[in-house]
C-alpha cells in the first residue's frame, strides 16, 4: 500500500467570513493536490475563524450546511480528502466539530470536541460524549480528535486501541503552550504507535495569540513534516510500511497490563 501523502495547512483562513476562508482553502486544496496530496488538513474552526466571540450562534451551522457542501465541492474539484473545523449548531446546542469529507464529496466521519478549553469554548459549546470517530481513507483507518483532546494520553490510547493508523488533530494552540505541538504531540505519536496531523491556526485572533508549528508525527518518533510559525502549506507521507515496522519494534501496546489500570477509570 502506498503512503499517503497529507498536506497540512496552517492557517487562520478569514476570520468572521466563511466564503473567504473557503477561497483560502480551495488555493491550498489545488497546491496540496499539486504535489501529490491525497488529504489536506485544516485548523479548529477553520471556517469561521476561532476568536468570534458572539458570532458562534451567527456562524455556526448544521454539519450538511452551506459550508459543508462548500468544502465537499474543493476536494471534489481537486480530487482529495478533506477534513476541517467549524462551529457546529444541531438543534439548540452547539459544539466545537470537525468533519472529513472524502474525495468524491461524501461526509466519511464528523467529531465534536469532548475536552473543551479555557472560559471561550466552556461558555458557548457543549462538549461532545463519542470519544472514538473512525473513518477509511486509502486503506488506513483515520481517527479524529481536536487540540486539546489530544493533551489527554487516554483519547489517543483508546484510538491506538481502536486501530487508528493516523489521527487528524486540528487545533488552535496558543502562546505560551508551544510545547505541546514541539513535544507532547511527537510523543503521543511514538507512544501510541500512530501518525498524527496535528494542525494549528497562525497570528493573532484578538487576544490569542497561535503558535502556528504544525507537524505530522510518525509512530518511530520522528517528525516528517514540521511548519514554522506563520501561514504554510507543509506535506509529509503517512507511510503504511514504517507503521508496521514500528508496531513491530515497539512493545508498549503488548505490554499493557489493563487490569492494573481500573483505577484510571
Amino acid at each position: 500500500m502506498p503512503p499517503l501523502r497529507t498536506a497540512l495547512l496552517q492557517s487562520s483562513g478569514v476570520p468572521g467570513s466563511v466564503a473567504g476562508s473557503i477561497e483560502v482553502l480551495d488555493d491550498a486544496a489545488r497546491r496540496a493536490a499539486a504535489d501529490g496530496a491525497r488529504l489536506l488538513v485544516a485548523p479548529e474552526m477553520f471556517l469561521t475563524g476561532y476568536a468570534i466571540g458572539d458570532d458562534v450562534p451567527r456562524l455556526a451551522e448544521a454539519a450538511d450546511g452551506p459550508g459543508a457542501r462548500a468544502v465537499a465541492a474543493v476536494a471534489v474539484r481537486h480530487g482529495l480528502a478533506v477534513h476541517y473545523g467549524y462551529p457546529e449548531r444541531d438543534g439548540g446546542l452547539l459544539y466545537n466539530s470537525a468533519q472529513l469529507i472524502g474525495p468524491d464529496g461524501t461526509a466519511l466521519a464528523h467529531y465534536r470536541k469532548t475536552h473543551l478549553f479555557g472560559d471561550f469554548e466552556q461558555h458557548w459549546f457543549t462538549p461532545g460524549d463519542l470519544p472514538v470517530v473512525q473513518a477509511e481513507l486509502d486503506g488506513l483507518r483515520i481517527g479524529l480528535l481536536t487540540c486539546y483532546d489530544v493533551e489527554f494520553p487516554e483519547n489517543v490510547r483508546a484510538h491506538a486501541l481502536a486501530g487508528t493508523d493516523l489521527l487528524l488533530v486540528p487545533t488552535a494552540l496558543m502562546h505560551p503552550f508551544d510545547f505541546v505541538a514541539a513535544s507532547v504531540v511527537p510523543v503521543r505519536a511514538f507512544e501510541s504507535q500512530l501518525y498524527i496531523a496535528y494542525v494549528n491556526r497562525a497570528g493573532t485572533e484578538g487576544a490569542f495569540d497561535f503558535t502556528g508549528l504544525s507537524c505530522l508525527a510518525a509512530p518511530d518518533g520522528t517528525v516528517g513534516a514540521r511548519a514554522g510559525r506563520g501561514s504554510e502549506l507543509v506535506t509529509g507521507d503517512v507511510d503504511p510500511a514504517l507503521l508496521t515496522a514500528s508496531r513491530a519494534a515497539n512493545p508498549y501496546l503488548r505490554d499493557r497490563r489493563p487490569g492494573l489500570y481500573g483505577s484510571l477509570a
